[in-house]
């Protein structure tokens, strides 16, 4: 499985970026996908998450501004950002587990796409 991010940029605080992220080798529907980032100098977070049937899962720190999607027939996953934060600054990663479920640590990673929020 392959997972190709893009959408990164640099933005002032208060504007919105939609992340997506391109998977091949592999069908969307059939695996639990989502978004990490990591700070310089900070461990790798999960972001947030969305399963084989649609339901997700937030960090508290994005919810209610963050929002992830899927749309299967295009083998591609979403991440909306709005009223992004300087601390919203950082290296994002898309991930698909091998299941059905969030569960665990993804077994497949994209490479990064950055994001930075100036104040």
């Amino acid at each position: 499985v392959q997972l190709q991010a893009s959408g990164g940029g640099l933005v002032q605080a208060g504007d919105s970026l939609r992340l997506s992220c391109a998977a091949s080798g592999r069908t969307f529907g059939n695996s639990a996908t989502g978004w990490f980032r990591q700070a310089p100098g900070k461990e790798r977070e999960f972001v947030a998450a969305i399963n084989y049937s649609g339901s997700t899962n937030y960090a508290d720190s994005v919810k209610d501004r963050f929002t992830i999607s899927r749309v299967n027939a295009k083998n591609t996953l979403y991440l909306q950002m709005n009223s992004l934060k300087p601390e919203d600054t950082a290296l994002y990663y898309c991930a698909a587990w091998a299941g059905l479920y969030y569960s665990g640590s993804p077994r497949w990673w994209g490479q990064g796409t950055q994001v930075t929020v100036s104040s």
